[in-house]
């Protein structure tokens, strides 16, 4: 994500607003237990509440929260992308990234999001990826991109991983 609203900045949120994907073979079992308590709807949200994966409508929800704090999703200055990571972000060569916060749990959109983002990244900029001590294939993901951008550097493990980028 990426954020816009005083000096130029810009919010951009992508996400499934949905049901998560499956893992596939580059997730551990620890990833395909998981997979499988979500996919025959047994899974629990914050609190014991409802998994946000099974929510009706779940895109709506996430813009009436926008606007209870008086922020309106406009596609200009706050933008959301409902769908597939590799299906609907495609950063260019000239975007430029401050801050990017990784939720998508599973190796390959994990690796995807991180190479995506890390040619983009400003210099001092920060991924925060999420389960990165919660499940193996996005351990992986992101140790993979780590020993082949020497650009990075992982900063704490944590209670999520933070990646500072040094350099261009």
């Amino acid at each position: 994500m990426l954020a816009k609203r005083r000096g130029g900045r810009r919010f951009l949120g992508f996400d499934v607003f949905g049901q998560i994907p499956p893992p596939t073979d580059y997730d551990g079992t620890d990833a395909h237990n998981r997979f499988k308590v979500i996919a025959d709807g047994k899974s629990t949200g914050i609190q014991d509440g409802e998994y946000y994966g099974y929510m009706d409508d779940l895109y709506g929800r996430v813009v009436s929260s926008f606007e209870k704090y008086g922020l309106r999703v406009d596609n200009q200055s706050i933008i959301l992308r409902k769908g597939l990571f590799q299906d609907t972000f495609a950063p260019s060569e000239s975007d430029r990234f401050c801050l990017v916060h990784i939720d998508c749990d599973w190796y390959e959109p994990v690796l995807f999001c991180l190479t995506s983002v890390s040619r983009c990244l400003n210099p001092g900029g920060v991924v925060i990826v999420d389960d990165y001590n919660d499940y193996e294939g996005c351990r992986n993901a992101v140790d993979k991109v780590l020993a082949e951008d020497a650009s990075l550097r992982l900063e704490r493990r944590l209670p999520h991983a933070v990646i500072r980028k040094l350099r261009s």
